[in-house]
């Protein structure tokens, strides 16, 4: 399946591609693509069963990862966002030849069975919303340091009014639920993604053990480098002062 992309820079700049996670969409990526990589082509799509993307199953790993490699087919620099982190790592794993550096923000490399089951459990239940206000309250639980207006552009964007008049996320739950069972699947090995990469996490986020990044950076010697940012999981609503510095540093740094 070819995915929606969104779109930013002129068309013959470096190229950058940028994968959201579960429940997300690729506009998530217009604050970075916009006010810090102006110098790049960045290229952010919505996955399959999300956003503006086609919805249909199945939603392995697997089939994901076609997608990536069917819409694009040039090399580019990627930059993946907690699925989307694993995303950037099993897409270098089967096509290095596409990846010329990895960004993983807060990646979910991979999540222990049962946590992988309660989330998919959860996801798997419509949500619906009355009002504004309630889809604001519901995607303002567990952040940290968001600003309101990041969440005012994520509500204009995310959010579809149904033909009972009641609101919506614009992703499949079905999908979602498939997602979080998946990443309960090992990543590749670390060994098989020798390209250089950025692993970056937030302070108060639990997805990325320490014990993960050792592994990940040995695995890659001078390839990798390591970085904290302060918030939580979202590390690029929470801190996107700090996390934007560290993806531009990265992305400028001689190969």
């Amino acid at each position: 399946m070819r995915l929606h992309v969104y779109e930013w820079g002129e068309h013959r700049a470096p190229r950058v591609v940028c994968l959201h996670g579960v429940t997300g969409h690729g506009r998530r990526f217009r604050k970075l693509a916009e006010e810090r990589l102006g110098d790049y082509r960045v290229l952010a799509p919505d996955l399959r069963g999300h956003g503006r993307s086609g919805w249909d199953a199945p939603w392995t790993v697997s089939e994901h990862v076609g997608d990536l490699v069917e819409t694009f087919t040039e090399p580019a620099a990627w930059i993946g966002h907690s699925f989307g982190g694993r995303l950037v790592m099993e897409v270098t794993a089967r096509r290095p030849d596409l990846v010329e550096r990895a960004v993983l923000i807060d990646p979910a490399m991979r999540i222990p069975p049962d946590i992988a089951r309660q989330l998919a459990d959860y996801e798997a239940k419509p949500k619906e919303f009355a009002s504004l206000e309630e889809v604001l309250a519901d995607r303002s639980e567990g952040l940290v340091h968001t600003p309101r207006e990041i969440l005012d552009e994520e509500l204009r964007e995310h959010v579809v009014r149904r033909e009972n008049g009641r609101l919506k996320y614009r992703y499949s739950e079905p999908c979602a639920a498939a997602v979080h069972l998946e990443l309960a699947s090992a990543p590749p090995p670390y060994e098989h993604l020798r390209v250089p990469t950025l692993l970056l996490v937030g302070a108060d986020s639990k997805l990325v053990s320490a014990a993960e990044a050792t592994l990940y950076g040995e695995a890659l010697g001078d390839l990798f480098g390591f970085g904290i940012v302060p918030g939580g999981h979202s590390c690029l609503w929470d801190a996107f002062p700090q996390t934007a510095d560290a993806v531009e540093r990265f992305l400028m740094a001689p190969a």
